[in-house]
């Protein structure tokens, strides 16, 4: 049996057995709270609060809950410490993406396990990481362990949308909550059991950030019949042309350099030694072209982007529309200037009859790995696994961590749920899963963590 399997077969035998299955609350509680419906849109975050505000009653835990909308739903508690540290949060979100029952093999609002993995839309992303703040919180309650720090749980909306009813909201509107803020953790990172036996584990500690932008250009309108030497629609695309041709220079950060160097002995060897010496490697034009094809997330971690997602013109074939726009998802190093930037998309574009719009644009998102809970992390995951590789990493995307580390929260993604290598979480994906024992060892190894940093 090989070790994937042997992985999966150790899960299954764990979970199938009634009495094994009864025990196991946490598994319970990640099933009911898998079962609530909190798609995004529309979020109905609410009734995820519901279940938090349930099992806090229960333990005789004060909270408070919120909500920034009708049905948009936020949720925290603390546990006080007695000493003087900056306090703690555990956050994750409520909400998950909208999933297309014909795609699934599974209903993905009815959490099933089947072969050892538990199927269900937010499995990963990220109602298994609450149940496992949850677990690790009630830990702390329910054994009176004293704190050197206040402890948080927060459950927030809509970070699936960008966060502005979660965990936005509370920071523009519940400042209070996070004076004495020192750290946080929260969705990002991972972890793979390799083919040789190490666990990679990536904590990660910096994204890009967000620059959506909106193109309108204008032109003479007329009938489809007749065309002009140019359009609004033709301006467009040529414009969007330019952009997509001119691809931005490579440029490494030092997360990246790190991040890279600390992946590349387990990386196949035709990829070692470009990953081992990035800055070196991005200076050959063939090597930028294979990262593209064959490392696509590597290859937008090394240079400034733009995706172009949406495009819009006339509504009737036979009519030339004096406007056409396109929405771009352009995402930017946490250490470039956005305003060079702009106008690096401006020099582009090279039309004056076409507009851009800023839609959204994010701070800096990056926290330091030189921190004493990232130490902590580290020697916590290394005594529990005798041969594992932490990673620093980044994000091509981006969490909910950016608000919080705007107001110099340190703040990592954390997520010890770890995968054989070669099966995905299926995050936004169809069939969206974990394996259930995995889920049970990060609970564990999320109290391991959190107890170490806390207690007095």
């Amino acid at each position: 049996m090989n070790k994937v399997m042997s992985f999966v077969f150790i899960a299954f035998a764990l979970v199938t057995a009634s009495t094994a299955y009864s025990q196991n609350v946490p598994l319970e509680r990640l099933i009911e709270y898998l079962e609530i419906d909190t798609i995004n849109p529309p979020g109905n975050e609410s009734r995820g609060v519901t279940f938090f505000q349930r099992i806090f009653e229960e333990a005789g835990i004060d909270y408070e809950a919120v909500e920034s909308a009708p049905g948009r739903g936020n949720i925290w508690a603390r546990l006080e410490g007695e000493g003087d540290e900056p306090a703690l949060v555990l956050l994750h979100h409520i909400d998950v993406v909208p999933a297309s029952r014909e795609y699934w093999d599974t209903d993905p609002l009815q959490a099933v396990i089947s072969d050892g993995m538990l199927y269900a839309r937010g499995t990963s992303d990220t109602k298994s990481l609450g149940i496992m703040h949850l677990e690790a919180f009630l830990y702390l309650h329910r054994n009176n362990i004293a704190l050197n720090r206040d402890v948080i749980f927060m459950a927030t909306a809509d970070e699936e949308a960008g966060g502005f009813f979660g965990a936005g909201w509370l920071i523009e509107n519940r400042p209070e909550i996070f004076e004495g803020v020192g750290y946080l953790l929260n969705e990002g990172g991972g972890a793979t059991l390799m083919e040789n036996d190490q666990i990679q584990l990536a904590i990660e500690v910096a994204q890009k950030r967000p620059y959506w932008l909106r193109l309108i250009a204008t032109d003479v309108p007329g009938h489809g019949s007749v065309p002009r030497t140019t359009s609004a629609t033709t301006r467009l695309i040529a414009a969007l042309n330019r952009i997509q041709q001119t691809p931005f220079e490579p440029h490494i950060t030092a997360t990246v350099r790190a991040m890279f160097a600390r992946l590349a002995p387990n990386m196949p060897p035709q990829w070692q030694p470009a990953m081992s010496n990035i800055d070196e490697a991005i200076l050959d034009p063939e090597f930028l072209r294979v990262l593209q094809e064959e490392r696509p997330g590597f290859h937008s971690l090394i240079r400034n982007t733009c995706s172009i997602t949406i495009l819009s013109a006339s509504e009737k074939i036979n009519v030339v529309s004096p406007e056409a726009s396109a929405e771009l998802d352009c995402r930017i190093l946490p250490d470039q200037d956005a305003g060079e930037f702009i106008s690096g998309i401006r020099d582009r574009i090279a039309d004056d009859q076409i507009e851009i719009e800023e839609i959204m644009l994010f701070g800096p998102a990056e926290s330091s790995a030189d921190t004493d809970l990232y130490r902590m992390m580290s020697r916590v995951i290394e005594e529990r696994y005798a041969s594992v590789n932490i990673v620093p990493s980044a994000m091509t995307g981006f969490t909910d961590s950016h608000f919080f580390r705007d107001l110099g929260i340190i703040s990592y993604g954390f997520n010890p749920t770890i995968f054989p290598d070669g099966i995905g979480s299926n995050i936004h994906g169809n069939n969206e899963r974990i394996p259930v024992e995995a889920f049970n060892q990060g609970v564990e190894l999320m109290i391991d963590v959190v107890r170490e940093f806390v207690e007095e």
